[in-house]
């Protein structure tokens, strides 16, 4: 009896050791991922909101101990910046076409694959609608310069074969945009396509069943059926890609340098050339309220995605 009471207090002494073990056995697995976190994300993070509320310009990075701090002026220059509200309104009008056109396009694609439509096999159709997204930005936004150029682009010698003349499609201030908001839709439906072929192929076959049994018919049960099943799927899709296209930058970039006249400069990359042109402080501050809309958006959309 003595004994067995002893034994007890030893597992009881030892128990609590356990779990201090798995935790560190856990810590030590995602350490890696901390310290990378740490250094290439969370650090850099840190030091652009610093730099936000000082003055300081490259030359100034040899004695940062010589910086002044200025508060929230550069905050308050971000109002009064033509350029920088200009790239907002931009970035507004890109997220807000390019967002429901792709996720629209993926939508019917996965719908199409799903239900049989290509006749060819499945695997053919989602690796050419995969492949895009996995080939570098800068690959085809290089491509697509050379398809639309006025001169020797073929979209235009296509045009002109029929006797109609092509337009300078990238050095028009009204047509530069929609062209790269095509492109990216182009590029980046095929990712969401993935995730919602995936979510369809694991309602239950029961529910459409059901639903014709009650007489709905196949627009009710996309509607009542598929959409809502897809839910979660088509969160993600929005958050992800949101969070992706108001940074977007490598297209305007390398197809229009932002031009013409400022019509297709973004956010991200007018914060690029303000670091390239030295003013750290400044593209700091834009950086730091960047990084600010993003995280308000990713929050508003899973708070509205979960509501209902």
């Amino acid at each position: 009896m003595v004994a067995t009471v002893e034994t007890r207090a030893a597992r009881a002494a030892v128990a609590p050791s356990r779990p201090l073990r798995r935790t560190g056995i856990a810590w030590l697995f995602v350490a890696p991922f901390v310290v990378v976190f740490a250094v290439f994300w969370a650090g850099p993070l840190l030091v652009g909101l610093g730099m936000s509320f000082t003055d300081m310009r490259s030359t100034d990075v040899r004695d940062p101990l010589g910086v002044d701090l200025v508060g929230l002026r550069n905050y308050l220059r971000l109002f009064d910046d033509e350029l920088m509200r200009k790239a907002a309104v931009n970035t507004l009008v890109f997220v807000v076409t390019a967002l429901p056109l792709t996720l629209g396009l993926g939508l019917a694609a996965a719908v199409a694959l799903n239900s049989g439509i290509a006749r060819l096999p499945a695997v053919f159709f989602r690796l050419g609608y995969y492949l895009p997204y996995i080939t570098s930005i800068i690959g085809i936004a290089v491509a697509w310069r050379f398809l639309l150029d006025p001169e020797a682009g073929p979209v235009n010698q296509l045009l002109a074969a029929v006797g109609v003349d092509g337009p300078s499609w990238l050095a028009d201030e009204t047509l530069a945009l929609p062209v790269i908001i095509v492109m990216t839709a182009w590029r980046s439906f095929g990712f969401d396509m993935v995730i919602l072929l995936a979510a369809l192929q694991g309602i239950p076959k029961e529910l459409y069943e059901a639903a014709e049994v009650d007489g709905a018919g196949r627009w009710e049960r996309f509607r009542w059926v598929t959409v809502p099943m897809l839910r979660p799927a088509l969160l993600f899709c929005t958050v992800y890609s949101s969070i992706g296209f108001t940074q977007f930058m490598e297209e305007p970039l390398v197809m229009t340098r932002g031009g013409p006249a400022g019509a297709t400069t973004s956010a991200s990359l007018a914060i690029y050339n303000q670091f390239g042109s030295g003013n750290f402080g400044y593209a700091g501050a834009a950086a730091t309220v960047l990084f600010t809309v993003i995280a308000a958006l990713a929050f508003l959309q899973f708070r509205l995605g979960r509501s209902r």
